[in-house]
This record gives structure tokens, sequence and C-alpha cells, in this order.
């Protein structure tokens, strides 16, 4: 069978977690393939794989339809409402952003694991995992692939650190940005982290 044609019946007609495994041991067994990883290794992988893909889709044509029928900031109006402050000190960029109540925000694929601090507010985002609910003070981590809409219940300020040894901000977004999903850097550490995930799963 041909990659295009597996494709095409992952795509349209998605056989069972059981018969794809009789499938592997099968195509296993027939082409004499030794494998580094388990079936459970590979069907988990790909499930997580599947369910990125779907929300990354879902969120391109929720911001894309948004934009057209007015419900998101222009870059202009964005830059207006939205002002931001950087600071760059000893390798790290530090960028601070003010956000406005009420406001409904698309944010920039990000393609480096970086902190971020809720200095300020409480705002909504929808994430692949859900919509999550956040009030300062708090912190967590941006993964790598990380793409948001976000809703501020109140004024926010927003603030995130990034290590660099660039010294402008265009220098540095062009480092931490990705333009879109395809973005090398971003796979691999997709491939990092679902490989992460499934050994803490395992112990």
């Amino acid at each position: 069978m041909e990659l295009n044609e597996i494709n095409k019946q992952i795509q349209n007609n998605p056989i069972s977690k059981e018969q794809a495994k009789k499938q592997f041991v099968d195509m296993t067994k027939e082409l004499d393939i030794k494998h580094t990883f388990s079936f459970d290794e590979a069907y988990e992988i790909g499930m997580e794989l599947r369910k990125r893909k779907a929300f990354r889709d879902q969120i391109t044509q929720l911001e894309d339809i948004g934009k057209k029928e007015g419900h998101f900031l222009t870059p202009e109006e964005t830059k207006k409402l939205n002002p931001v402050k950087h600071t760059f000190a000893d390798g790290c960029y530090i960028r601070e952003i003010f956000n406005p109540a009420n406001e409904l925000l698309v944010t920039k694929i990000h393609k480096k694991e970086h902190p971020f601090f809720l200095m300020q507010g409480k705002m909504s985002i929808l994430t692949e995992d859900g919509i999550k609910h956040i009030e300062a003070p708090h912190h967590g981590i941006t993964k790598p692939g990380t793409k948001r809409i976000i809703f501020t219940h109140t004024d926010c300020v927003f603030v995130t650190v990034h290590a660099t040894d660039k010294t402008t901000v265009e220098e540095v977004e062009k480092q931490v940005i990705a333009e879109d999903f395809t973005d090398p850097e971003i796979a691999i550490e997709d491939i990092n982290r679902l490989k992460e995930s499934i050994k803490l799963k395992q112990q």
C-alpha cells in the first residue's frame, strides 16, 4: 500500500485500534521489521498528533473567520490598544503587554519554550485541552507550537521572558515566532514532547 493510499484510508475510513494493531503485527512480520517502539506507543503518538493537528486546523480557521467578520482587532488596532514594553537583560528579552478588558485576542505561534506571567487581571484561554481560566498572580510555561485565543475579563498585564542572544525586537521575533505550524522546529519539539509524555505515563 502506497503512503498516499494510507493517508486517504486514515482520513476517509479509519480503522479501529484492534484492526490497526493486527495490521501493525502482520506488516511487521511480513516485512521482517525490527521496532524500537511498541504498537501502543506508536498508536498513542499517532492519536496525540491527530488531536493536535485538529486543534491547530480549527484555531487557524477560527482566526481566519474571525478576521473576515471583524471579531479580532486589526494589527493597527492591536498595536494601539495593547501597548508593549520591551526590555533586554543579560541574555533575556522581557515582553510586557497590556490587554484591556473584554478583548478577544489571537496570539502568534510560539516555537520556543518560555515562561509567562499574568501579573494583573483575569482571562480565559482556548487551548487544545479546552478552555482554561487564569487569574493573577499566575505563571506557566508556553510550549513550542502554542497558539492561543484569549478573552480578557478585566484589564490584564501579561509578561513573557525569552532566552536569547539577539539584541533587537525584530531579531527576537524571528527567533521565537513561527510563520505557521509547518515550521521544522515545532515538528521536532512535538515529537520530543510526545516521547516524554509516553515515558511519564509508563513510569
